[in-house]
Protein backbone atom coordinates (compact mmCIF):
# COMPACT_ATOMS: atom_id res chain seq x y z
CA UNK A 1 0.00 0.00 0.00
CA UNK A 2 1.17 3.64 -0.68
CA UNK A 3 0.58 6.12 1.35
CA UNK A 4 -1.88 7.91 -0.79
CA UNK A 5 -4.24 5.51 0.18
CA UNK A 6 -7.92 6.20 -1.04
CA UNK A 7 -10.65 7.09 1.17
CA UNK A 8 -12.76 3.76 1.67
CA UNK A 9 -9.05 1.66 2.06
CA UNK A 10 -9.74 1.29 5.68
CA UNK A 11 -12.85 3.33 6.17
CA UNK A 12 -15.86 2.58 8.85
CA UNK A 13 -19.33 2.94 7.04
CA UNK A 14 -22.42 2.76 8.54
CA UNK A 15 -25.79 1.37 6.70
CA UNK A 16 -28.72 3.24 6.90
CA UNK A 17 -32.10 1.58 6.14
CA UNK A 18 -33.79 4.82 5.40
CA UNK A 19 -37.47 3.24 5.96
CA UNK A 20 -36.52 2.59 9.40
CA UNK A 21 -33.69 5.45 10.80
CA UNK A 22 -35.96 8.42 11.50
CA UNK A 23 -39.05 9.41 10.33
CA UNK A 24 -39.35 13.34 10.35
CA UNK A 25 -42.73 14.01 8.89
CA UNK A 26 -45.47 11.33 11.14
CA UNK A 27 -46.53 8.82 8.47
CA UNK A 28 -44.72 5.97 10.10
CA UNK A 29 -41.82 5.70 7.71
CA UNK A 30 -38.34 6.79 8.23
CA UNK A 31 -37.06 9.15 5.39
CA UNK A 32 -34.21 11.63 4.30
CA UNK A 33 -35.14 14.47 6.59
CA UNK A 34 -34.79 11.93 9.58
CA UNK A 35 -31.35 10.89 8.56
CA UNK A 36 -30.57 14.32 8.20
CA UNK A 37 -31.89 15.26 11.94
CA UNK A 38 -29.37 12.18 12.85
CA UNK A 39 -26.39 13.22 11.51
CA UNK A 40 -24.84 13.76 14.57
CA UNK A 41 -25.72 10.23 16.25
CA UNK A 42 -24.15 8.96 12.97
CA UNK A 43 -20.62 11.61 13.31
CA UNK A 44 -20.10 11.47 17.48
CA UNK A 45 -20.06 7.30 16.39
CA UNK A 46 -17.08 8.04 14.74
CA UNK A 47 -17.73 6.51 10.86
CA UNK A 48 -16.30 7.91 7.78
CA UNK A 49 -19.50 7.31 5.41
CA UNK A 50 -23.14 6.09 5.18
CA UNK A 51 -24.58 3.85 2.85
CA UNK A 52 -28.20 4.03 2.29
CA UNK A 53 -30.05 2.20 0.97
CA UNK A 54 -32.01 2.91 -2.23
CA UNK A 55 -34.02 5.98 -2.06
CA UNK A 56 -34.94 6.05 -5.82
CA UNK A 57 -38.82 6.40 -6.72
CA UNK A 58 -40.35 2.83 -6.31
CA UNK A 59 -43.64 1.48 -6.06
CA UNK A 60 -41.93 -0.44 -2.65
CA UNK A 61 -42.58 -4.04 -3.90
CA UNK A 62 -39.17 -4.83 -2.06
CA UNK A 63 -38.58 -1.85 -0.02
CA UNK A 64 -36.83 0.31 -2.89
CA UNK A 65 -35.07 -2.57 -4.47
CA UNK A 66 -37.37 -2.42 -7.29
CA UNK A 67 -36.84 0.85 -8.76
CA UNK A 68 -39.11 3.09 -11.21
CA UNK A 69 -37.19 5.88 -11.87
CA UNK A 70 -33.65 5.70 -11.41
CA UNK A 71 -32.88 9.13 -11.10
CA UNK A 72 -35.33 10.77 -8.58
CA UNK A 73 -35.79 10.47 -4.92
CA UNK A 74 -39.00 9.11 -3.67
CA UNK A 75 -41.25 10.81 -2.39
CA UNK A 76 -41.82 8.81 0.39
CA UNK A 77 -37.91 9.60 1.52
CA UNK A 78 -38.77 13.49 0.75
CA UNK A 79 -37.87 13.77 -2.87
CA UNK A 80 -34.53 15.01 -4.54
CA UNK A 81 -34.03 17.97 -2.27
CA UNK A 82 -34.07 16.05 0.97
CA UNK A 83 -30.96 14.25 -0.72
CA UNK A 84 -28.84 16.91 -1.35
CA UNK A 85 -29.83 18.43 1.64
CA UNK A 86 -28.72 15.32 3.58
CA UNK A 87 -25.39 15.24 1.03
CA UNK A 88 -24.60 18.82 1.83
CA UNK A 89 -24.99 18.68 5.77
CA UNK A 90 -23.17 15.04 5.52
CA UNK A 91 -20.42 16.77 4.16
CA UNK A 92 -20.08 19.54 6.14
CA UNK A 93 -19.45 17.00 9.20
CA UNK A 94 -16.75 15.35 7.24
CA UNK A 95 -19.20 12.08 6.22
CA UNK A 96 -19.06 11.02 2.74
CA UNK A 97 -22.95 9.41 1.01
CA UNK A 98 -22.91 6.17 -0.60
CA UNK A 99 -26.22 5.37 -2.06
CA UNK A 100 -27.61 1.87 -3.24
CA UNK A 101 -27.59 0.78 -7.00
CA UNK A 102 -29.63 -1.78 -8.79
CA UNK A 103 -28.36 -2.76 -11.96
CA UNK A 104 -29.83 -6.31 -12.73
CA UNK A 105 -33.56 -5.12 -12.82
CA UNK A 106 -36.10 -2.53 -12.28
CA UNK A 107 -39.65 -2.12 -11.13
CA UNK A 108 -42.44 -3.43 -13.35
CA UNK A 109 -43.76 0.16 -13.18
CA UNK A 110 -40.83 1.29 -14.96
CA UNK A 111 -41.49 3.16 -18.11
CA UNK A 112 -39.10 0.93 -19.94
CA UNK A 113 -41.44 -2.47 -18.92
CA UNK A 114 -44.55 -0.44 -19.32
CA UNK A 115 -43.62 -0.15 -22.55
CA UNK A 116 -42.40 -3.72 -23.51
CA UNK A 117 -45.91 -5.32 -22.02
CA UNK A 118 -47.39 -2.94 -24.77
CA UNK A 119 -45.38 -3.79 -27.38
CA UNK A 120 -44.87 -6.75 -29.44
CA UNK A 121 -42.80 -9.93 -28.88
CA UNK A 122 -39.18 -9.11 -30.64
CA UNK A 123 -39.79 -5.68 -30.41
CA UNK A 124 -37.17 -3.07 -29.32
CA UNK A 125 -39.03 -2.24 -25.89
CA UNK A 126 -38.97 -6.33 -25.38
CA UNK A 127 -35.44 -6.41 -26.14
CA UNK A 128 -34.31 -4.49 -22.86
CA UNK A 129 -35.76 -7.39 -20.90
CA UNK A 130 -36.01 -10.91 -21.24
CA UNK A 131 -38.86 -12.07 -22.88
CA UNK A 132 -38.82 -15.60 -23.98
CA UNK A 133 -41.59 -17.81 -25.88
CA UNK A 134 -42.68 -20.98 -23.28
CA UNK A 135 -42.60 -24.50 -23.75
CA UNK A 136 -44.76 -27.14 -24.98
CA UNK A 137 -47.08 -27.06 -27.62
CA UNK A 138 -48.87 -24.22 -25.83
CA UNK A 139 -46.04 -22.35 -24.74
CA UNK A 140 -47.70 -22.99 -21.12
CA UNK A 141 -44.36 -24.05 -19.73
CA UNK A 142 -41.85 -21.36 -18.40
CA UNK A 143 -38.90 -21.42 -20.71
CA UNK A 144 -36.26 -23.11 -17.99
CA UNK A 145 -36.45 -24.22 -14.56
CA UNK A 146 -34.76 -21.44 -13.18
CA UNK A 147 -36.76 -20.76 -9.23
CA UNK A 148 -36.85 -17.23 -8.07
CA UNK A 149 -34.40 -16.53 -5.04
CA UNK A 150 -37.44 -15.05 -3.15
CA UNK A 151 -39.15 -18.56 -3.85
CA UNK A 152 -41.35 -20.11 -6.76
CA UNK A 153 -40.76 -19.57 -10.28
CA UNK A 154 -38.39 -17.03 -12.29
CA UNK A 155 -40.69 -16.25 -14.90
CA UNK A 156 -44.18 -14.67 -15.09
CA UNK A 157 -45.95 -15.23 -18.10
CA UNK A 158 -48.08 -12.08 -20.28
CA UNK A 159 -51.03 -12.08 -21.81
CA UNK A 160 -49.40 -12.50 -25.29
CA UNK A 161 -48.08 -15.60 -23.94
CA UNK A 162 -44.63 -14.67 -23.97
CA UNK A 163 -42.53 -14.97 -20.25
CA UNK A 164 -40.23 -12.79 -18.56
CA UNK A 165 -37.72 -13.67 -16.51
CA UNK A 166 -37.63 -12.08 -12.76
CA UNK A 167 -34.29 -13.95 -10.33
CA UNK A 168 -36.30 -12.10 -8.09
CA UNK A 169 -39.93 -10.77 -7.37
CA UNK A 170 -42.14 -10.88 -10.09
CA UNK A 171 -42.33 -6.91 -9.77
CA UNK A 172 -38.59 -7.09 -10.22
CA UNK A 173 -37.66 -7.89 -13.76
CA UNK A 174 -34.72 -8.54 -15.25
CA UNK A 175 -32.79 -6.49 -17.33
CA UNK A 176 -30.89 -7.90 -20.56
CA UNK A 177 -27.57 -6.62 -20.02
CA UNK A 178 -26.87 -7.81 -24.06
CA UNK A 179 -28.70 -4.65 -25.01
CA UNK A 180 -26.32 -1.64 -25.45
CA UNK A 181 -29.15 0.58 -24.19
CA UNK A 182 -29.13 -0.54 -20.62
CA UNK A 183 -25.81 0.29 -20.31
CA UNK A 184 -26.14 3.43 -21.76
CA UNK A 185 -29.57 4.12 -19.62
CA UNK A 186 -26.84 2.94 -16.30
CA UNK A 187 -24.56 5.95 -17.21
CA UNK A 188 -26.85 8.39 -17.20
CA UNK A 189 -27.95 7.16 -13.65
CA UNK A 190 -24.36 7.07 -12.10
CA UNK A 191 -23.61 10.22 -13.37
CA UNK A 192 -26.89 11.70 -12.15
CA UNK A 193 -25.80 10.85 -8.52
CA UNK A 194 -21.96 11.55 -8.97
CA UNK A 195 -22.89 14.87 -10.15
CA UNK A 196 -25.05 15.88 -7.26
CA UNK A 197 -21.87 15.11 -5.04
CA UNK A 198 -22.46 11.15 -4.45
CA UNK A 199 -19.49 9.45 -2.90
CA UNK A 200 -20.06 5.76 -4.14
CA UNK A 201 -21.72 2.92 -4.87
CA UNK A 202 -23.27 0.00 -3.07
CA UNK A 203 -23.80 -2.80 -6.03
CA UNK A 204 -26.83 -5.22 -5.77
CA UNK A 205 -26.22 -8.29 -6.69
CA UNK A 206 -23.33 -7.18 -8.83
CA UNK A 207 -22.42 -10.94 -9.44
CA UNK A 208 -26.39 -10.96 -11.48
CA UNK A 209 -26.90 -8.99 -14.31
CA UNK A 210 -24.98 -10.97 -17.27
CA UNK A 211 -26.82 -13.99 -18.36
CA UNK A 212 -25.51 -17.37 -19.77
CA UNK A 213 -26.55 -17.74 -23.75
CA UNK A 214 -29.62 -20.06 -24.14
CA UNK A 215 -30.61 -19.81 -20.26
CA UNK A 216 -29.37 -23.61 -19.43
CA UNK A 217 -31.22 -24.98 -16.80
CA UNK A 218 -30.53 -25.18 -13.14
CA UNK A 219 -29.19 -28.31 -11.96
CA UNK A 220 -30.66 -27.86 -8.39
CA UNK A 221 -33.82 -25.63 -8.64
CA UNK A 222 -34.74 -26.68 -5.36
CA UNK A 223 -32.60 -23.90 -3.80
CA UNK A 224 -34.59 -20.59 -3.56
CA UNK A 225 -32.17 -18.34 -2.14
CA UNK A 226 -29.57 -16.52 -3.13
CA UNK A 227 -27.08 -18.89 -4.90
CA UNK A 228 -23.93 -19.92 -2.80
CA UNK A 229 -23.95 -22.79 -5.50
CA UNK A 230 -20.32 -21.56 -7.36
CA UNK A 231 -22.05 -23.58 -10.78
CA UNK A 232 -25.74 -21.54 -10.06
CA UNK A 233 -26.30 -20.22 -13.80
CA UNK A 234 -27.78 -17.40 -12.49
CA UNK A 235 -25.33 -15.64 -10.90
CA UNK A 236 -21.40 -15.20 -12.15
CA UNK A 237 -21.96 -15.57 -15.21
CA UNK A 238 -18.48 -13.93 -17.48
CA UNK A 239 -20.28 -12.00 -18.90
CA UNK A 240 -20.79 -9.80 -15.77
CA UNK A 241 -17.39 -8.13 -15.55
CA UNK A 242 -17.63 -6.24 -18.89
CA UNK A 243 -20.65 -4.47 -17.02
CA UNK A 244 -18.19 -3.40 -13.96
CA UNK A 245 -15.90 -2.64 -16.75
CA UNK A 246 -18.35 0.05 -18.20
CA UNK A 247 -18.95 0.76 -14.67
CA UNK A 248 -15.67 1.45 -13.42
CA UNK A 249 -14.83 3.16 -17.03
CA UNK A 250 -17.38 6.18 -15.63
CA UNK A 251 -16.35 6.28 -12.06
CA UNK A 252 -12.85 6.85 -13.58
CA UNK A 253 -14.07 9.99 -14.45
CA UNK A 254 -14.68 10.93 -10.32
CA UNK A 255 -11.66 9.84 -8.41
CA UNK A 256 -13.58 10.28 -5.23
CA UNK A 257 -15.79 7.62 -5.76
CA UNK A 258 -15.90 4.41 -4.74
CA UNK A 259 -18.33 1.17 -5.84
CA UNK A 260 -18.84 -2.01 -3.24
CA UNK A 261 -20.13 -4.67 -4.91
CA UNK A 262 -22.61 -7.44 -3.59
CA UNK A 263 -20.84 -10.68 -4.40
CA UNK A 264 -22.82 -13.69 -3.19
CA UNK A 265 -19.13 -16.24 -4.91
CA UNK A 266 -17.75 -18.11 -2.48
CA UNK A 267 -14.47 -19.74 -5.14
CA UNK A 268 -11.79 -17.18 -3.84
CA UNK A 269 -10.34 -16.48 -7.21
CA UNK A 270 -14.00 -16.07 -8.95
CA UNK A 271 -14.56 -13.57 -6.08
CA UNK A 272 -11.32 -11.80 -6.93
CA UNK A 273 -12.01 -11.46 -10.94
CA UNK A 274 -14.76 -8.75 -9.47
CA UNK A 275 -11.61 -6.54 -7.87
CA UNK A 276 -9.48 -6.76 -10.72
CA UNK A 277 -8.09 -3.06 -11.09
CA UNK A 278 -10.28 -1.69 -14.00
CA UNK A 279 -13.82 -3.41 -11.83
CA UNK A 280 -15.13 -2.68 -8.74
CA UNK A 281 -12.96 -0.96 -5.83
CA UNK A 282 -14.38 -3.51 -2.86
CA UNK A 283 -16.61 -6.18 -2.76
CA UNK A 284 -18.48 -7.42 0.45
CA UNK A 285 -17.20 -10.78 1.85
CA UNK A 286 -20.01 -12.66 3.57
CA UNK A 287 -17.54 -14.88 5.60
CA UNK A 288 -17.21 -13.29 8.85
CA UNK A 289 -21.24 -13.03 9.12
CA UNK A 290 -21.96 -16.85 7.78
CA UNK A 291 -18.77 -17.76 10.62
CA UNK A 292 -20.07 -19.63 14.12
CA UNK A 293 -18.38 -18.00 17.61
CA UNK A 294 -15.92 -20.48 17.56
CA UNK A 295 -11.92 -19.72 17.05
CA UNK A 296 -11.91 -22.03 14.04
CA UNK A 297 -14.71 -20.66 11.89
CA UNK A 298 -13.77 -16.96 12.33
CA UNK A 299 -10.25 -17.70 11.75
CA UNK A 300 -11.30 -19.33 8.84
CA UNK A 301 -13.61 -16.71 7.68
CA UNK A 302 -10.80 -13.96 7.79
CA UNK A 303 -8.03 -15.90 6.57
CA UNK A 304 -10.43 -16.26 3.72
CA UNK A 305 -11.37 -13.05 3.49
CA UNK A 306 -7.65 -11.96 3.47
CA UNK A 307 -6.42 -14.35 1.01
CA UNK A 308 -9.62 -13.42 -1.28
CA UNK A 309 -8.87 -9.69 -1.19
CA UNK A 310 -4.86 -9.88 -1.63
CA UNK A 311 -5.55 -11.78 -5.20
CA UNK A 312 -6.80 -8.65 -6.74
CA UNK A 313 -4.58 -6.32 -4.27
CA UNK A 314 -7.67 -5.20 -3.17
CA UNK A 315 -9.23 -3.71 -0.04
CA UNK A 316 -10.80 -6.55 2.25
CA UNK A 317 -14.07 -5.54 3.79
CA UNK A 318 -15.73 -6.98 6.86
CA UNK A 319 -19.62 -6.96 7.69
CA UNK A 320 -21.39 -8.87 10.60
CA UNK A 321 -25.02 -7.52 9.38
CA UNK A 322 -26.73 -6.11 7.47
CA UNK A 323 -30.24 -5.32 6.48
CA UNK A 324 -30.81 -8.93 4.51
CA UNK A 325 -29.40 -11.06 7.78
CA UNK A 326 -30.52 -11.73 11.12
CA UNK A 327 -28.84 -9.64 13.87
CA UNK A 328 -25.62 -10.50 15.37
CA UNK A 329 -26.90 -10.73 18.76
CA UNK A 330 -29.63 -13.12 18.06
CA UNK A 331 -27.50 -15.01 15.88
CA UNK A 332 -25.07 -15.75 18.51
CA UNK A 333 -27.52 -16.76 21.13
CA UNK A 334 -30.22 -13.66 21.96
CA UNK A 335 -30.47 -11.89 25.02
CA UNK A 336 -27.31 -11.39 27.17
CA UNK A 337 -24.81 -14.10 25.70
CA UNK A 338 -25.89 -12.96 22.30
CA UNK A 339 -25.17 -9.38 23.27
CA UNK A 340 -21.58 -10.22 24.94
CA UNK A 341 -20.91 -12.14 22.09
CA UNK A 342 -21.56 -9.26 19.45
CA UNK A 343 -19.53 -6.94 21.42
CA UNK A 344 -16.70 -9.15 21.06
CA UNK A 345 -16.92 -9.82 17.41
CA UNK A 346 -17.44 -6.33 16.79
CA UNK A 347 -13.73 -5.90 18.20
CA UNK A 348 -12.38 -8.50 16.35
CA UNK A 349 -14.01 -7.13 12.92
CA UNK A 350 -12.73 -3.37 13.86
CA UNK A 351 -8.86 -4.61 14.42
CA UNK A 352 -9.15 -5.87 11.18
CA UNK A 353 -7.50 -4.55 7.92
CA UNK A 354 -10.07 -3.05 5.51
CA UNK A 355 -12.84 -1.48 5.06
CA UNK A 356 -15.42 -2.27 7.69
CA UNK A 357 -19.55 -1.70 7.23
CA UNK A 358 -21.53 -1.11 10.13
CA UNK A 359 -25.73 -1.63 10.17
CA UNK A 360 -28.19 0.83 11.94
CA UNK A 361 -28.95 -0.42 15.32
CA UNK A 362 -25.98 -2.64 15.53
CA UNK A 363 -24.32 0.27 17.77
CA UNK A 364 -27.46 -0.19 20.07
CA UNK A 365 -27.12 -3.51 20.27
CA UNK A 366 -30.38 -4.28 18.96
CA UNK A 367 -31.54 -8.24 18.73
CA UNK A 368 -33.76 -9.48 15.45
CA UNK A 369 -37.65 -9.16 16.32
CA UNK A 370 -39.78 -12.15 16.12
CA UNK A 371 -42.51 -10.34 14.15
CA UNK A 372 -46.52 -11.04 14.10
CA UNK A 373 -47.23 -12.92 10.77
CA UNK A 374 -49.58 -9.81 9.92
CA UNK A 375 -46.91 -7.55 10.41
CA UNK A 376 -44.63 -9.31 7.87
CA UNK A 377 -43.80 -7.32 4.43
CA UNK A 378 -41.12 -9.23 2.91
CA UNK A 379 -42.30 -10.19 -0.13
CA UNK A 380 -40.50 -13.67 0.51
CA UNK A 381 -42.84 -14.26 2.82
CA UNK A 382 -45.87 -14.43 0.45
CA UNK A 383 -43.56 -16.17 -2.28
CA UNK A 384 -42.54 -18.85 -0.26
CA UNK A 385 -45.77 -19.24 0.51
CA UNK A 386 -45.50 -18.35 4.30
CA UNK A 387 -42.65 -20.99 4.89
CA UNK A 388 -39.70 -18.20 5.30
CA UNK A 389 -40.25 -15.62 7.19
CA UNK A 390 -38.56 -12.97 5.56
CA UNK A 391 -35.95 -10.50 6.45
CA UNK A 392 -38.29 -7.85 8.73
CA UNK A 393 -37.33 -8.96 12.10
CA UNK A 394 -33.91 -7.47 11.07
CA UNK A 395 -35.47 -4.24 9.74
CA UNK A 396 -37.33 -3.00 12.58
CA UNK A 397 -37.34 0.87 13.33
CA UNK A 398 -34.35 2.83 15.61
CA UNK A 399 -35.62 3.39 19.04
CA UNK A 400 -34.31 6.76 19.67
CA UNK A 401 -35.64 8.47 23.04
CA UNK A 402 -38.90 7.83 25.69
CA UNK A 403 -40.13 4.79 27.33
CA UNK A 404 -43.19 3.56 25.12
CA UNK A 405 -43.04 3.19 20.91
CA UNK A 406 -42.15 4.59 18.89
CA UNK A 407 -39.35 5.55 21.07
CA UNK A 408 -39.02 8.97 19.16
CA UNK A 409 -38.48 7.45 15.21
CA UNK A 410 -41.82 8.73 14.73
CA UNK A 411 -44.77 11.08 16.10
CA UNK A 412 -46.72 8.26 15.06
CA UNK A 413 -46.97 5.10 17.16
CA UNK A 414 -48.01 2.86 13.87
CA UNK A 415 -44.77 2.18 12.75
CA UNK A 416 -44.35 0.57 9.05
CA UNK A 417 -42.98 -1.97 11.68
CA UNK A 418 -43.68 -2.58 15.45
CA UNK A 419 -41.48 -1.86 17.94
CA UNK A 420 -40.79 -4.07 20.60
CA UNK A 421 -41.52 -2.53 24.27
CA UNK A 422 -39.04 -3.99 25.84
CA UNK A 423 -36.40 -1.66 23.48
CA UNK A 424 -37.09 0.99 25.78
CA UNK A 425 -34.30 -0.26 27.34
CA UNK A 426 -31.95 0.09 24.20
CA UNK A 427 -33.05 3.06 23.05
CA UNK A 428 -29.77 6.07 22.13
CA UNK A 429 -30.99 8.16 24.84
CA UNK A 430 -30.62 5.68 27.58
CA UNK A 431 -27.64 3.71 26.51
CA UNK A 432 -26.25 7.67 26.43
CA UNK A 433 -26.95 8.02 30.57
CA UNK A 434 -25.16 4.52 30.89
CA UNK A 435 -21.53 3.87 31.00
CA UNK A 436 -21.21 0.69 30.29
CA UNK A 437 -24.34 0.88 27.48
CA UNK A 438 -23.40 -0.87 23.67
CA UNK A 439 -23.37 2.65 22.45
CA UNK A 440 -20.63 4.00 24.38
CA UNK A 441 -18.57 0.88 24.05
CA UNK A 442 -18.95 1.68 20.23
CA UNK A 443 -17.93 4.85 20.09
CA UNK A 444 -15.10 4.40 21.93
CA UNK A 445 -13.62 1.39 19.59
CA UNK A 446 -14.74 3.40 16.89
CA UNK A 447 -12.24 5.97 17.88
CA UNK A 448 -9.60 3.94 19.60
CA UNK A 449 -9.41 2.27 15.84
CA UNK A 450 -8.56 5.61 14.12
CA UNK A 451 -5.95 6.65 17.08
CA UNK A 452 -4.85 3.52 18.10
CA UNK A 453 -4.46 1.05 14.26
CA UNK A 454 -1.84 2.49 12.23
CA UNK A 455 -2.85 0.00 9.23
CA UNK A 456 -0.03 -0.43 6.43
CA UNK A 457 -0.68 -3.55 5.08
CA UNK A 458 -3.74 -5.85 4.50
CA UNK A 459 -2.62 -8.92 7.00
CA UNK A 460 -2.21 -10.02 10.49
CA UNK A 461 -0.73 -12.13 12.28
CA UNK A 462 -2.52 -15.12 14.58
CA UNK A 463 -0.86 -16.06 17.87
CA UNK A 464 -1.94 -19.35 19.91
CA UNK A 465 -3.68 -19.02 23.23
CA UNK A 466 -5.91 -21.43 23.99
CA UNK A 467 -8.00 -23.84 21.37
CA UNK A 468 -11.02 -21.56 23.16
CA UNK A 469 -9.64 -18.25 22.21
CA UNK A 470 -8.79 -16.65 19.12
CA UNK A 471 -5.64 -14.16 18.79
CA UNK A 472 -4.03 -11.77 16.37
CA UNK A 473 -1.77 -9.03 15.93
CA UNK A 474 -3.19 -6.13 13.62
CA UNK A 475 -1.28 -2.73 13.23
CA UNK A 476 0.52 -2.96 16.26
CA UNK A 477 -2.38 -3.96 18.75
CA UNK A 478 -3.63 -7.33 19.94
CA UNK A 479 -6.84 -8.95 20.04
CA UNK A 480 -7.76 -11.57 21.68
CA UNK A 481 -11.51 -12.95 22.12
CA UNK A 482 -12.17 -15.62 24.72
CA UNK A 483 -14.91 -18.29 23.69
CA UNK A 484 -14.41 -20.62 26.43
CA UNK A 485 -16.23 -21.45 29.69
CA UNK A 486 -13.14 -20.11 31.74
CA UNK A 487 -11.47 -16.57 31.82
CA UNK A 488 -8.38 -16.51 29.84
CA UNK A 489 -5.11 -15.52 30.91
CA UNK A 490 -3.55 -11.81 29.08
CA UNK A 491 -0.60 -11.42 27.53
CA UNK A 492 1.59 -8.63 29.27
CA UNK A 493 0.75 -5.41 28.01
CA UNK A 494 -1.81 -2.10 27.89
CA UNK A 495 -5.42 -3.18 27.71
CA UNK A 496 -6.84 -0.52 25.57
CA UNK A 497 -10.47 -1.86 25.84
CA UNK A 498 -12.16 -4.86 26.77
CA UNK A 499 -15.76 -5.60 25.55
CA UNK A 500 -16.89 -6.90 29.12
CA UNK A 501 -14.86 -5.77 32.81
CA UNK A 502 -11.90 -8.17 33.39
CA UNK A 503 -11.81 -10.35 36.02
CA UNK A 504 -8.77 -10.61 38.01
CA UNK A 505 -7.30 -9.27 35.34
CA UNK A 506 -8.62 -11.99 32.94
CA UNK A 507 -10.58 -11.92 29.84
CA UNK A 508 -14.28 -13.18 30.62
CA UNK A 509 -15.77 -15.86 28.24
CA UNK A 510 -17.63 -14.27 25.76
CA UNK A 511 -15.67 -11.39 25.13
CA UNK A 512 -12.53 -9.17 23.48
CA UNK A 513 -9.70 -6.92 24.23
CA UNK A 514 -7.65 -4.70 22.62
CA UNK A 515 -3.86 -5.09 23.89
CA UNK A 516 -0.84 -2.74 23.18
CA UNK A 517 1.96 -5.41 23.50
CA UNK A 518 5.04 -2.75 22.49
Amino acid sequence: MTEAVPWWTNAIFYQVYPRSFADSNGDGVGDLEGVTAHLDHVSELGVDAIWLNPVMVSPMADHGYDVADPRDVDPLFGGLGALERLITEAHARGIRITMDLVPNHTSSQHTWFQAALAAAPGSAERQRYIFRDGLGPDGGTPPNNWVSVFGGPAWTRVADGQWYLHLFDSEQPDLNWDNPEVFSDLEKTLRFWLDRGVDGFRIDVAHGMAKPPGLPDMTNPDVEMLTLDDHDPRFNHDGVHDIHRGIRSVLDDYPHAVTIGEIWVFDNADFAKYLRPDELHMGFNFRLVRAQFDPASIRGAIENALAAAALADASPTWTLSNHDVEREVSRYGDGAAGLARARAMAMVMLALPGAVFLYNGEELGLPNVDLPDEALQDPVWERSKHTERGRDGCRVPVPWSGDTPPFGFSSNPDTWLPMPPEWSALTVERQLAEPDSTLLFFRTILQLRHSHFHFTEFDVEWLQLRDDALAFLSAGVLCVLNTGDTPLELPVGDVLAASAPLVGGQLPPDSAAWIVTG
